[in-house]
């Protein structure tokens, strides 16, 4: 998978890091500081929903 990172994401800082997948509808999701590597994947929608969650109560991010 080709991760993206953001680019309001600083130099060696934390940052969430996301890619899709082209034979799925799948959006991965992964933290650059996670040594194990975890990753979390959702469907557009799911991400969409998230994403407006965070957008709406910047507070909480």
């Amino acid at each position: 998978m080709a991760w993206q990172k953001s680019t309001y994401c600083g130099e060696g800082e934390s940052c969430i890091h996301i890619a899709t997948h082209t034979l799925t509808p799948t959006i991965h999701l992964t933290e650059s500081g996670d040594p194990a590597h975890s990753i979390l994947g959702a469907t557009p929608q799911a991400f969409a929903a998230l994403i407006h969650v965070l957008k709406e109560n910047p507070a909480h991010v």
